[in-house]
């Protein structure tokens, strides 16, 4: 039994997180801490556990063996840091910290102290991106030129995300920093090494922080990637297209396409619907499994940084309005 703290309610995935550790058979959630203590309390309350006001003592008294991160990114450095010091496992939720030094920083204490840390990368464990990748690195496509990856919401035009998600100190970022941390990742787990990165943000809002954006990133192949998000965008479908010099791959709302120059077919337009494969399990299941099976790490210390270096780039991109070598 693996037991969880959670360590900061400000993300919106807390309570969800929450509800999965404490549905696995073996793991549970035992205590909260909270930079807000009324928050906090509240929330703890509402799953029945300690909630501890600081989170020195939460690590040394709480009973936990590891520490769910959904505290604000600002925060993040530290409070890994200090649960690697402490022994714990660690599940963060994207990103790991605002720079790659700090990650560097926080990596060195991880690795000393030999705990398991994921962060959650969801859409890496989606079957129509098992497909993609399986379909590159196959070669059916031939080059890839280019990587189109769409992720969008509505929750700054309906209100439903909280009024500090747009305080720049403590996110880092708007959309980009939080909903286009999926493209983000996706291309460079896709694509490899990328080479330079440029950025369109807007803020159709007028709050702090972008609530649109879009970065084109080139790859060392020759490849490039346009990663869109938005917190202004209803209605928009979970977009994927994938094209090569062979062949093409349309992904909507998980719905798969391909059209191949060595696949002749009968279907509308020569397009076929693919098998896919079976999607992983979730990144918190995948914790679990290694934190108490010894199960490899997917989404490790390795592809965190990679995810923080894309967008210390983007982000720099948009404030000087250059392509900016990564």
């Amino acid at each position: 039994m693996l037991n969880v703290a959670i360590a900061g309610v400000w993300h919106v995935h807390a309570a969800g997180y929450a509800k999965d550790f404490n549905a696995q058979p073996d793991s549970r959630v035992v205590c909260v801490w909270d930079s807000d203590a009324a928050r906090g309390r509240a929330f703890a309350e509402g799953l029945g556990v300690p909630f501890f006001e600081n989170y020195d003592e939460l690590l040394q008294k709480g009973g936990a063996d590891a520490v769910c991160v959904c505290c604000e990114t600002s925060l993040h450095k530290d409070v890994i840091i200090k649960a690697a010091q402490a022994g714990k496992h660690i599940f963060t939720e994207k990103v790991m910290c605002l720079s790659t030094q700090d990650c560097d920083a926080a990596a060195v204490e991880v690795a000393k102290s030999g705990v398991t840390f994921t962060i959650s990368f969801p859409h890496r464990c989606m079957p129509q991106n098992l497909f993609i990748k399986q379909a590159i690195e196959s070669g059916m496509l031939g080059n890839v030129t280019l990587f189109r990856v769409r992720n969008c919401h509505n929750g700054a035009l309906a209100g439903w995300l909280p009024e500090y998600w747009y305080d720049p100190e403590t996110t880092g970022g708007g959309a980009m920093m939080d909903l286009g941390a999926h493209p983000m990742y996706l291309s460079a787990w896709l694509l490899g090494e990328p080479w330079s990165v440029q950025s369109c943000f807007r803020h159709i809002t007028a709050r702090k922080v972008e609530d649109d954006a879009l970065s084109v990133i080139r790859f060392q192949s020759g490849a490039v990637a346009i990663a869109e998000t938005s917190l202004v965008s209803p209605f928009t479908p979970q977009l994927c297209e994938v094209y090569g010099t062979k062949g093409v791959i349309l992904a909507e709302d998980g719905h798969v396409r391909v059209k191949l120059d060595a696949l002749k077919s009968n279907a509308p337009g020569g397009w076929i619907e693919p098998e896919l494969p079976k999607a992983l399990p979730s990144p918190l299941r995948q914790f679990l499994d290694s934190a108490l099976y010894q199960k490899p790490v997917r989404f490790g210390l390795p592809e965190a940084r990679e995810l923080t270096r894309l967008m210390e780039g983007a982000y720099a991109a948009h404030r000087e309005g250059r392509e900016v070598r990564l």
